[in-house]
């Protein structure tokens, strides 16, 4: 299958214009007045081409939770979003602590075809934190899992952190943690402060999440390997994660969208939208995520696209689940946050959401430069708009976003996935178009993604 597209007078990210002609998954050339016999042309004057955006934190549900999204749903939303690949989680039930059950998230996001999926393993079984999962197993099998994390539950044993952290070395993977002291987290809803006195919701202390931080940079340094950090909200996990790569500690770290833009006060009203975990900080905190993000103490934006069925977010505060959606919104909230004030470029975005995860995620093929030879995975996207935010711009099954009715900047014009677009003129492509050509790619490409 040769279908080729050339993607005329698009911006890239370090500002230059020039032409795409994408051609049998790749870009064939990349210059200035190309042209090409049969290609479909995308105008893409005033847009910009980014390489495929990369989530490496994304709940896809599947298998066991199916009502609240699937691999073929939360892939679509991904596609929305300009996202090209992304890592599920491995809260799922069965949990992804096998090498079946990696294998099979593997195989379900092969047959949807509308991002790269890439299994995350649990750390222990069953994500109870009492031994350690088939690690070496998942690594080995088909789904070749680097990234290992019980995310939605903290690893808070310090002896097995310390074996899961020694144990990933030996294939170069990682321990995603999830920081979070259960024992000063027991019943909490909110960011502890005066806010939560106001309001009789129980506190979640910064120090539930700093504490595990500090304990984890000090293991990662005695054993030598690598530590990553899930969606970091607080100043002080800035501070110590500053002062941990500071002292040569080898640690990355993540901040999702809604906490670069969204603060406590929308507790206020009640509304579950904005029950996430970790919790929505003070305004002061998300200025220092701001200023860890550029000047990169912190790595990466990672959605923790959390989806959830309507009753479990359409109802009291305390009753409701944890998490908000963020896929299809991800990239104009990065773009309102710290786009639009200057603390980001556009070559940082790219950094940021596709270049850096990819190399964390050990995820080849992927978070590429846009240039000649490269796969075709990239996205179009259209800095100038403005769109108040909508269940109309989601593409997933959970509607549970933060940003409903809020007014964003940019669009999604079109996501282009081995070469083919997933998304196009703004429209998310059909789903079995989009399987058919999954199938007739199949074996071609995804070896050389997987590496």
């Amino acid at each position: 299958m040769n279908e080729k597209y050339l993607i005329a007078g698009a911006t890239l990210a370090d500002g230059t214009r020039a032409d795409l002609l994408v051609s049998d998954g790749r870009i064939a050339e990349l210059g200035t007045g190309l042209s090409a016999a049969g290609a479909t042309v995308v105008d893409a004057d005033g847009l910009l081409a980014l390489p495929g955006l990369v989530d490496l934190h994304t709940h896809l549900r599947e298998p066991g939770y199916e009502q609240s999204e699937t691999v073929l749903t939360g892939t679509r939303a991904a596609a929305a979003g300009g996202f090209t690949s992304v890592f599920a989680m491995a809260n799922t039930s069965p949990v992804a602590d096998t090498a079946g059950v990696v294998e099979q998230v593997l195989s379900l996001g092969d047959a949807a075809g509308y991002a790269t999926v890439r299994p995350i393993g649990a750390v222990t079984v069953g994500l109870e934190g009492e031994r350690l999962a088939e690690l070496g197993a998942m690594a080995d099998s088909r789904a070749r899992v680097r990234v290992f994390s019980d995310d939605g539950k903290c690893v808070s044993d310090p002896l097995l952190m310390r074996r899961a952290l020694e144990y990933v070395k030996a294939f170069d993977g990682v321990i995603a943690q999830h920081a979070q002291e259960p024992r000063l987290t027991v019943g909490a809803q909110m960011n502890e402060g005066a806010l939560s006195g106001e309001l009789g919701l129980a506190g979640w202390p910064a120090v539930a999440e700093e504490s595990i931080i500090a304990r984890d940079v000090l293991l990662a340094e005695h054993v030598g390997s690598r530590l990553h950090v899930c969606h970091v909200s607080t100043a002080g996990s800035v501070d110590v994660i500053r002062w941990a790569k500071a002292r040569g500690i080898d640690v990355t770290a993540e901040v999702t969208p809604h906490h670069l833009i969204l603060t406590e006060d929308l507790a206020s009203g009640y509304d579950a939208r904005y029950k996430v975990n970790p919790p929505l900080r003070r305004s002061e905190d998300v200025e220092a995520l701001r200023a860890g993000l550029a000047d990169g103490t912190i790595d990466i934006v990672a959605t923790d696209h959390a989806p959830h069925p309507v009753e479990s977010k359409d109802c009291e505060w305390d009753a409701a689940a944890f998490g908000m959606i963020g896929l299809e919104s991800a990239l104009s909230v990065v773009h309102a946050s710290v786009v639009q004030n200057g603390m980001l470029g556009w070559a940082d975005v790219a950094r940021v959401l596709s270049h850096t995860p990819a190399r964390i995620g050990r995820l080849a093929g992927h978070g590429q430069a846009i240039e000649q030879g490269a796969p075709a995975e990239f996205t179009l996207y259209d800095p100038a708009a403005s769109r108040s935010f909508s269940t109309g711009d989601l593409a997933g099954k959970g509607i549970n976003s933060p940003y409903l009715s809020m007014t964003l900047p940019g669009r999604v014009i079109a996501t282009f996935h081995h070469g083919y677009p997933t998304v196009f003129d703004g429209a998310v492509s059909d789903a079995e178009e989009v399987a058919a050509r999954a199938r007739a790619v199949a074996g071609h490409y995804e070896e050389a993604l997987r590496g």
